[in-house]
C-alpha cells in the first residue's frame, strides 16, 4: 500500500439547509422528508475535511445520485 492510499479525507456535500427545533427532529421517523432552502437546480457546496473546496451540481446516473464539480473555490491569499 502506498503512502497516498493511507491519506483520509472526509468529503461533505451540502445540498441545502433548514432550521428546526430539536424536538421536531427527534420525532421524525425513517423516511421523513426535511424541506431544504434549495431548489433542484441550485449549486451544492463541496467540503474536504470541513474546508470549502468547490461548487457542484447534482447529477442522476440511472438510479444513483452524484455530484459534478463546476467551479473550484480558491483560498484567499
Amino acid at each position: 500500500m502506498s503512502v497516498i492510499d493511507k491519506v483520509k479525507i472526509e468529503v461533505t456535500v451540502v445540498i441545502g439547509r433548514n432550521h428546526m427545533p430539536i424536538k421536531h427532529l427527534l420525532k421524525m421517523g425513517r423516511g421523513a422528508v426535511i424541506d431544504l432552502d434549495a431548489r433542484h437546480d441550485d449549486p451544492v457546496w463541496i467540503y474536504a475535511n470541513n474546508e470549502l473546496i468547490a461548487r457542484g451540481e447534482i447529477v442522476l446516473v440511472g438510479d444513483r445520485i452524484g455530484v459534478t464539480v463546476i467551479d473550484r473555490v480558491r483560498k484567499a491569499a
